[in-house]
């Protein structure tokens, strides 16, 4: 057979052959390309910071936010993302955002403080404001396998120059080649070497997004071969606005421990903490220059490469004049503007978001939450937040250079149970053993109200101020033996005031008092209060032998700070899909189970445990005017140190202990109230307000011999009381002392 026949039948066959191939690849091309492109993490999202007359947030605390939210602040407020300080008062344009309950315009505001205190909150015509709010902190996300991330963005979001700037350095003749480009591989050479640097590409961006999209990185002329017939493909099919849109939510932008950012619109917020919209020329300028190669010019770990590639990428666009001389000049001259790895990091919040992964999978499939770009709103409080985490962190150094203590914290909002803060570990940012969720170890005295509670819901037997026996007491633990607490002095006190047994911690007192009411009836009063385990009829029960994470503490208390209605702890707001369609609420469940008279004669005594009882060091920390509530608890051997309390607005639970259950050398009061105490001094929180109840009333008693006395008696105070509860007799003080004068104007003072 001739050689040019045999030839042609060759040639032939290879042209049947790639025809195969390429329509494989078309099919390919075609599915991968239409629906849905990426899986879509969901985006986690905390509560957003709402400004109105009245809310105690410090100067200090709003600019960090702002700052952490990637608001830059400015002489002239004149665009959404921006603000200016000056003393107490803030300028600040915000940004739009749509949130589950519809969408929210950017808006200019002028916001005074006095103190800590918003006190004025008004619009640019000065008219009053009731409501600013800034759009939601990201905080994190529920990631797939591969850990890619991106935040898809439209064409018409991207900044005035992003386009332009991108065409010019990766392909100049985008619009008018079909896939693949010569000119382009040639004009690059040239370029190059005249910079003496790689400022521009060969490969087209369809090219690259071939490469990116559809292909892995080996270097091989039959990977390069598929590239080229894949992008040729792709133009085919595909308009050159449909293939940019797509580069720009595709390109490889950076990476954040295993999570990949990819697309221009997630870099945005990972370089700047700022949407992309609001990027200026030289921040638009770096995002384009890191296209080249975001591990080489990183900004964080290269920042002179990043600058030196950065205004490369300006120059070429002086010279082809798409932006002016003038202005590129000025843009040089400004610093990379990148942010803190700690002001971006969507993994500070480890626990908070191990929490709403929980609650999320009652109702969502994995897939769903890994793919589907859903957008979780949760009542995670940045700043309560980032003050828990603090003061773990920080307390817990005080106690040695080299202790290997560890601490957890829950924090909730007081009236709506809504859950604010989660620290499960001393070190920011630790993805592992979540201490505040998972770590059960007994909880000590921290139930004893629970005891005390039961008893003053019998108002015909006990009031604040009945003597409890605070005795040795020997009780058989129902297993054969028999349990004969000791108190933390190992003496006793015989009897005491009820509110005394409580604020003192006797271990003795809440024994007895537990029995003579009965272990049942205590068990029922924990159930309601919160704690859905079910407890062991034992009692050492009584004193907090079981063992409990700090997040079903923080259930217990949450009960009593919020005046007895019971509300589960929510973590997650809402929930809507990838375009802003609700999909679930999660709305405020509320049950009363105690009435507010007993639960106020409670209350009363745990802010004694703070004035005078174990909790008074808090005072260290806290303005004495403020009044708290709280309990501490501490275990056998000093194993686990304890402290949960409530202010007006909120309640919070710290723990301290080690992981391998060795001794501490801690108490309650020395070791987790400590934490406590630095959390509450760093947040502006409320008083305690006494509960209203019609059948409570006020009198000035001798506590210590539960007889009535006079205000101005020695020993006297005022107690509350159910009313028909009240002690009839007078005692030290006579019964027929009158007011002078001087007294009714002392009183008219206090």
């Amino acid at each position: 057979m001739p050689w040019k026949a045999i030839l042609f039948k060759l040639g032939l066959t290879l042209v049947v052959l790639v025809s195969a191939y390429a329509v494989y690849l078309d099919a390919v091309v075609t599915k991968q390309f239409e629906g849905k492109k990426w899986a879509i993490p969901a985006k986690v999202f905390a509560r957003p910071v709402e400004l109105y007359v009245g809310k105690l947030i410090t100067p200090g605390e709003l600019q960090s936010q702002l700052k952490r939210q990637g608001y830059q602040a400015v002489r002239d407020v004149s665009r959404p993302g921006t603000f200016s300080r000056s003393d107490h008062q803030f300028v600040i344009y915000s940004r739009g955002f749509h949130f589950p309950d519809g969408a929210e315009p950017s808006r200019y505001a002028r916001v005074d403080f006095q103190d800590n205190e918003v006190v004025r909150l008004a619009g640019q015509d000065s008219k009053s404001l009731p409501l600013l709010r800034l759009d939601p902190q990201p905080i994190g996300g529920i990631y797939p396998a591969s850990y890619e991330d991106r935040l898809l963005i439209r064409t018409p979001q991207t900044p005035r120059y992003l386009i332009p700037a991108l065409l010019a350095i990766e392909d100049r003749d985008f619009y008018d080649h079909f896939g693949l480009s010569p000119t382009s591989i040639a004009r690059a050479m040239v370029a190059n070497l005249k910079a003496g640097g790689v400022v521009q590409g060969g490969s087209t961006i369809t090219q690259q997004l071939v490469k990116n999209f559809f292909l892995t990185n080996e270097r091989t002329l039959v990977r390069k071969g598929k590239e080229a017939i894949m992008a040729l493909l792709l133009e085919l099919h595909y308009s050159k606005e449909e293939i940019l849109e797509t580069y720009l939510n595709e390109v490889y932008l950076g990476q954040h421990g295993r999570r990949a950012i990819h697309g221009f619109g997630l870099a945005s917020q990972f370089y700047f903490a700022q949407p992309i919209q609001e990027l200026n020329l030289a921040r638009t300028a770096l995002l384009v220059a890191i296209v080249k190669g975001p591990s080489y010019y990183n900004p964080r770990r290269y920042p002179e490469r990043a600058l030196e590639r950065r205004n490369l990428v300006l120059d070429v666009l002086a010279e082809q004049s798409i932006v002016p001389a003038a202005e590129v000049e000025r843009s040089k001259k400004l610093p990379l503007g990148v942010v803190s790895r700690e002001l971006i990091s969507t993994n500070d919040f480890p626990a908070y978001i191990d929490m709403v992964k929980e609650q999320l999978r009652k109702d969502y499939d994995e897939k769903d939450l890994t793919s589907e770009g859903l957008r979780i709103f949760t009542n995670l409080d940045p700043v309560i937040q980032r003050e828990a985490q603090k003061s773990v962190s920080n307390t817990l150094n005080t106690f040695g250079k080299n202790n290997q203590l560890q601490g957890a914290m829950v924090v909730s909002s007081a009236q709506t149970g809504d859950l604010l803060a989660i620290v499960g570990d001393r070190n920011p940012g630790y993805a592992g053993f979540n201490r505040a969720v998972e770590a059960r170890r007994p909880v000590g005295s921290l139930l004893k109200p629970a005891i005390y509670l039961t008893a003053l819901e019998r108002p015909g037997q006990y009031t604040l101020t009945t003597p409890v026996n605070d005795t040795s007491v020997k009780i058989s633990d129902g297993r054969g033996g028999y349990w004969e607490p000791q108190n933390y002095s190992r003496k006793s006190h015989g009897q005491v005031p009820l509110y005394l047994a409580l604020a003192k911690s006797y271990n003795q007192a809440a024994a007895n008092t537990g029995m003579a009411v009965g272990l049942s009836s205590v068990l029922d009063t924990l159930k309601r209060l919160g704690i859905e385990q079910k407890l062991p009829p034992y009692p050492s029960v009584l004193l907090g032998s079981p063992s409990m994470a700090p997040i079903e503490v923080a259930n217990m208390y949450q009960t009593i700070a919020s005046g007895g209605f019971r509300m589960p702890l929510r973590a997650i707001d809402a929930v809507v899909d990838s375009q802003g369609k609700p999909l679930t609420r999660y709305s405020l469940s509320v049950e009363r189970v105690f009435e507010p008279g007993p639960m106020e004669l409670l209350r009363t005594a745990l802010g004694m445990v703070m004035k005078e009882g174990t909790g008074r060091r808090v005072y260290q920390y806290v303005q004495p005017g403020i009044e708290l509530g709280g309990k501490t608890g501490t275990t056998n051997d000093l194993r686990d140190s304890w402290f949960a309390g409530y202010s007006g607005d909120l309640v919070a639970v710290s723990w301290v202990g080690h992981d391998d259950n060795s001794p501490t050398k801690l108490t309650g009061s020395s070791g987790a109230l400590k934490v406590w105490g630095n959390f509450m001094s760093k947040v502006s929180v409320q008083s305690v307000m006494p509960l209203e109840a019609s059948n409570l009333t006020r009198l000035w008693v001798n506590p210590m011999a539960n007889g009535r006395s006079h205000r101005y008696c020695e020993g006297a105070r005022q107690i509350p009381y159910i009313k028909g509860s009240e002690p009839q007799a007078y005692a030290g003080c006579r019964a027929d002392v009158k007011d002078t004068l001087l007294d009714k104007i002392k009183a008219w003072f206090e």
